[in-house]
């Protein structure tokens, strides 16, 4: 995997995935995302298709699977994360919320390899809810 960045003006960043799309990050979050926000984005997106594949394996009716991702930050430079909440918000027709929970608890603890990797410095905790629709 690759990645490739270019300085645009003042704090402004673009970079290019390997895949080949762009993405814009700002260090002052008028152009773009930040690179810190950036990173709570890959966690929700690397574990909600965790989630929904698990879910479909598990033949259950979701309709939106949603990510809330809260944290804590170091207080001085370099402001590292301390904690991270990710809160699953998964919505469908008779959803088992024994599986919805099994499903969170692999993603989180086996499969989400952003989670993994950032699970060494940072306290990641999670929680779930399911709503009928």
């Amino acid at each position: 995997m690759k990645s490739q960045t270019s300085w645009k003006q003042g704090m402004e960043i673009t970079a290019r995935s390997e895949s080949g799309f762009d993405i814009v990050m700002d260090g002052n979050t008028q152009a773009g995302a930040s690179p810190m926000e950036l990173v709570l984005a890959g966690v929700g997106g690397c574990s909600s298709i965790d989630v929904t594949d698990i879910l479909t394996t598990m033949r259950e009716d979701f309709t939106g699977c949603d990510t809330e991702i809260t944290t804590e930050r170091a207080e001085t430079a370099p402001r590292v994360f301390k904690k991270i909440h990710v809160k699953f918000i998964v919505t469908g027709r008779k959803l088992s919320e024994k599986k919805v929970a099994k499903a969170v608890e692999l993603s989180m603890t086996k499969y989400c390899s952003v989670a993994l990797m950032l699970n060494s410095s940072v306290d990641i905790s999670w929680s779930h809810e399911v709503r009928e629709v």
